[in-house]
């Protein structure tokens, strides 16, 4: 399915996850989410990514968390890999960062808002790692073929995955148009529904971005139906003390019980 560095179980024809906290918050949260995520996908023979973000960029207030501090993040991602041999993604943000993250994660992750940046597209696309890029809540599917275009103009050699997180729609709300998974997989790239994000009320009044997380079971489900090769989650122990994107998380224990309605469905349409 995807050729990514470590990742295991891609004899299958099961979906892909990338799954983990928001942001890295520390050492310890980091090896117990991944240890129980990686437990689980191991049993059912889901291909995993850990995901967690070294530093956030785009928040609502100037106080909001940005993060531990971007090399101790880095190092933790870096040691995830390690112990539990699993690949790892990371946002970045800006062009320079795009060597500094390569140097210890194994797909560098483009912000929605960002998708049109060239210079970011092209500084990931240099340093040979795959590259997911987050479709704009303002574009379509078909839209994207020009994100990818561009890293693969680069480096023609480069992995591009293409991640759907939702349509703005109205004031403070996203929707999810399926039309746009099948549209990016014609470009011939694996294509990936980001189950938590899509379901975020940004711009609250309040300053802190809200959420509907007892609707990701219902954009997951719909997105295998359709065919998405891969599935996008951001679980926390406890959502609620999440530093980040608490308000649209899955809770780490409902994870297991997800994936497999989810392999159900997989094997369904198959």
């Amino acid at each position: 399915m995807i050729n990514i560095p470590k990742l295991k179980n891609t004899d299958s024809q099961m979906f892909f996850l990338m799954a983990g906290p928001c942001a890295i918050e520390g050492r310890d949260m980091a090896l117990r989410i991944a240890e129980h995520i990686v437990t689980v996908t191991d049993r059912l023979k889901i291909p995993y990514i850990f995901k967690g973000s070294y530093r956030k960029a785009n928040r609502t207030k100037i106080d909001s968390f940005t993060g531990i501090g971007d090399e101790k993040a880095l190092k933790i991602l870096r040691e995830v890999s390690e112990t539990f041999g699993v690949p790892t993604v990371t946002d970045i943000h800006e062009s320079h960062e795009a060597a500094l993250a390569a140097e210890y994660v194994d797909v560098l992750q483009i912000p929605a808002f960002l998708c049109r940046q060239t210079e970011l597209l092209t500084a990931a696309a240099r340093t040979g790692k795959a590259v997911n890029v987050k479709k704009g809540q303002f574009l379509s599917g078909a839209s994207m073929k020009f994100a990818a275009e561009k890293i693969n103009e680069v480096n023609p050699d480069a992995q591009v995955l293409l991640t759907d997180r939702g349509n703005s729609f109205g004031y403070g709300d996203l929707i999810v148009d399926y039309r746009n998974l099948p549209e990016m997989q014609e470009f011939g790239v694996p294509v990936i529904m980001d189950c938590t994000h899509s379901l975020q009320q940004p711009n609250q009044s309040s300053g802190v971005t809200g959420g509907k997380p007892k609707l990701i079971e219902t954009i997951a489900k719909a997105a295998i139906a359709v065919g998405a090769d891969g599935l996008f989650i951001e679980t926390h122990f406890n959502p609620a003390e999440a530093k980040s994107d608490g308000a649209n998380m899955l809770p780490l224990d409902q994870l297991e019980g997800l994936l497999e309605r989810l392999a159900h469905v997989r094997q369904a349409i198959l």
